[in-house]
């Protein structure tokens, strides 16, 4: 069965897609719309679908974890595409530095977060 998987795909929602379509592509993804109400984004062989539907307790409630061969560098890279500043609600963190190895957390427009990070 292993050798029949091929990608996981999670779905997130939005408070407002708009600019979660924004913040995803300023990130670095790249937008495949698929329908009025869904994108795919996309970032080498990793994606996963934005759609337009805000349910407080599950957005609230959403993790990813971005897994990154070097953190230092995509953090730099994060920071110098200024999120903060084009999206007044997205928050990035310091490097935690953990027994199992290291992260950074990014909060996307909706609350959404991501723990950008490394294993030891």
């Amino acid at each position: 069965m292993n050798d029949q998987i091929i990608s996981i795909r999670p779905f997130i929602g939005a408070k407002d897609f708009s600019t979660s379509r924004s913040f995803y592509t300023a990130l670095g993804f790249q937008e495949i719309i698929t329908s009025s109400t869904m994108s795919y984004f996309k970032m080498g062989d990793f994606g996963f679908y934005l759609q337009d539907a805000f349910v407080k307790e599950w957005v609230d409630n959403t993790m990813l974890f971005l897994e990154v061969i070097d953190l230092d560098s995509f953090r730099q890279a994060v920071l110098k595409k200024q999120l903060i500043e084009k999206f007044p609600k997205v928050r990035i963190s310091q490097i935690q530095y953990n027994n199992w190895g290291n992260e950074f957390f990014v909060h996307d427009p909706s609350g959404i977060l991501w723990h950008i990070g490394n294993f030891k």
